[in-house]
């Protein structure tokens, strides 16, 4: 299925966002949104992805 992540149009076979996290080898402090929504890590094996979904990556941002 095709996702649009960080709008950018990507196939996955993944069928929840922990099976994405993996597939994208996504490792660090990072947070995702499903269609603007973000979600917990503990829900992410239980959020099922759709075609054309909306996912957004988001690394904590530092300096000061």
């Amino acid at each position: 299925m095709i996702l649009l992540i960080n709008d950018q149009p990507t196939e996955t076979a993944a069928k929840d966002l922990a099976g994405l996290v993996v597939e994208l080898k996504i490792k660090g402090a990072f947070a995702l949104a499903l269609n603007e929504n973000f979600v917990p890590k503990s829900q992410y094996a239980d959020t099922l992805i759709n075609e054309n979904d909306r996912i957004e990556i988001v690394a904590p941002m530092q300096g000061g």
